[in-house]
């Protein structure tokens, strides 16, 4: 969700390809060489012999033309400079080459993909057009709902498309920017359908770009109005199924239509699925999932953004590097696709810049062929993958102020609040970890606060644990981590205390803005 800030993937794309443009693709050994056991010596005609439907098969680097040292040094940079990143899935030649998880992100955790679920909803738009459920993208809009009523009709809504939707062009009235208010809206509104139809128009349809998710759940509409089935068992069927995708959850709105903008949840090696499906233009174990048009045509640039950016349907598509093209959500979420040097790379995480990680992956890939084995450096690079899903070594904890032990225990009701806190109280009991106590809405939560940089898990995430860590930043100031993982948001909360009152300034660290509100000693608390 949100608006998202690419330019700095982007940059860091174009150090990728300008590498691989460099190494080109790893060329066949010589003949006599066993190709048996080694995935990077497979001729072209059988690079595809195996299809990753029940698992991805494995490449060591080398093998793939990439130094295991320089992969190992970029693991070294991302847990030194404390980089939120979740996952990274590198795969070429159809091989995976790294799969590295970052504590408290763990292997076999789904995660959010945010609007990277556009992408999935633009698959299943053209599996719904070839299977003869839609008659093709300019079949108008309102066409898909003959038994509702729409408000603000005229012309121009009458005339929007499929495709205008999918362009992200539908001429809708949609605020995004600096937060998506329009689809806050659409999620405080009885029919989330019903709500999107009845915007107003602000343009022509097929004339402006506005980033507006909920031109996406109306695809979602769409595909349950035209096929009997949610988003969700649709894709079960047309889709995940014969991906080998199992593992997913993907939230509803009140009516049962999923959401199409955002919150599917995937684990990495299935968000790759997707990218590697149109990798090979749609086709998947000798079935044509996905027609090769619609890959095509999804991956166009029929937008020209800043910066020779483009947008297709559903598809970001690189100005910079020709044939790039990415499906992208919020906080780092990530699949990207080269097809040229045969790449997918996927990343989630937590809000970072990937640009960080260019120069190291740049020096990775080496050579235009397979390189000599290295037995060692490969030895050290998965000693790192293992240490950077590992519990982390703790820092040293400072001594803590006279403040902790005057608040210790007591509790602070606080005001009226976006995120429905109606009291807080933080127990200082050791040096090395703190207590959070959280009064929600819908329940009480006590959760251990890591004082030693190193997150603490607690079960009660919808998808996985929560982590938290803090520290003081002042005699008065607490700052702690509330970190969700596996859902994205990672919220700084600081506590500023001042006589019986405290001041908390929440940010989410994604992209979800935050709040400042005050609470005040609880009567009798001690």
């Amino acid at each position: 969700m949100g608006n998202i800030n690419n330019s700095k993937f982007i940059r860091l794309l174009v150090f990728l390809v300008v590498l691989f443009a460099a190494a080109g693709c790893v060329e066949t050994p010589e003949s006599g060489t066993d190709t048996g056991t080694e995935p990077g010596a497979e001729s072209e005609e059988e690079s595809n012999i195996y299809w990753p439907t029940e698992g991805w098969q494995t490449s060591t680097p080398e093998q793939q033309g990439i130094d295991s040292e320089k992969l190992a040094e970029t693991l070294d940079y991302i847990r030194e400079e404390d980089v939120n990143i979740h996952s990274l899935l590198l795969i070429r030649n159809g091989y995976v080459v790294t799969d590295a998880y970052f504590y408290p992100f763990a292997e076999g955790s789904i995660h959010d993909t945010a609007s990277v679920t556009k992408s999935f909803t633009s698959t299943l738009t053209g599996i719904a057009i070839s299977e003869g459920h839609i008659a093709g993208v300019e079949q108008p809009v309102l066409e898909f709902f003959p038994e509702r009523s729409v408000e603000n009709l005229d012309s121009r809504k009458e005339a929007m498309t499929l495709e205008d939707l999918l362009t992200m062009r539908s001429g809708f009235e949609c605020v995004n920017d600096p937060s998506e208010i329009t689809l806050t809206q659409m999620r405080e509104s009885p029919d989330w359908v019903q709500f999107t139809l009845d915007l107003p128009m602000a343009d022509e349809p097929g004339t402006r770009f506005v980033y507006c998710s909920n031109n996406a759940h109306l695809l979602s509409g769409i595909i349950r109005e035209t096929t009997g089935m949610s988003e969700l068992d649709y894709a079960n069927e047309s889709l995940f199924g014969p991906l080998g995708i199992r593992n997913v959850s993907w939230p509803s709105d009140p009516q049962g239509n999923n959401h199409g903008w955002g919150d599917l949840r995937l684990a990495p090696p299935d968000m790759a699925k997707l990218g590697y499906l149109y990798l090979n233009e749609g086709a998947w174990d000798g079935e044509q999932i996905v027609p090769a048009g619609w890959v095509n045509e999804s991956t166009q640039k029929h937008v020209s953004l800043d910066e020779g950016e483009g947008y297709g349907y559903q598809w970001w598509v690189s100005g910079d590097i020709t044939g790039l093209y990415e499906a992208r959500g919020r906080g780092g979420q990530r699949i990207s696709v080269l097809p040229e040097k045969n790449i997918v790379v996927v990343i989630t995480g937590g809000g970072f810049e990937p640009e960080d990680l260019a120069p190291f992956l740049l020096e990775s890939l080496q050579s235009d062929q397979a390189l000599p084995e290295n037995p060692e450096a490969y030895g050290r690079l998965q000693e790192k993958i293992t240490a950077a899903s590992n519990l982390p070594d703790p820092e040293p904890v400072p001594p803590l102020p006279e403040m902790a032990e005057e608040i210790s225990g007591k509790t602070y009701v606080v005001e009226p609040n976006p995120y429905g806190i109606g009291s807080i109280s933080l127990s200082f009991e050791g040096q090395e970890e703190a207590l959070l106590n959280l009064s929600l809405a819908e329940d009480q939560q006590v959760l251990p606060v890591g004082l030693d940089n190193v997150y603490r898990l607690s079960p009660g995430g919808e998808f996985g644990p929560l982590a938290l860590k803090g520290f003081w930043k002042t005699e008065t100031e607490f700052v702690f981590y509330y970190n969700e993982v596996s859902n994205i948001n990672n919220y700084q909360v600081s506590m500023t205390f001042e006589a019986d009152e405290v001041t908390l300034q929440i940010q989410e660290l994604t992209g979800l803005g935050g709040a400042t509100f005050d609470g005040r000693l609880e009567s009798g608390s001690s």
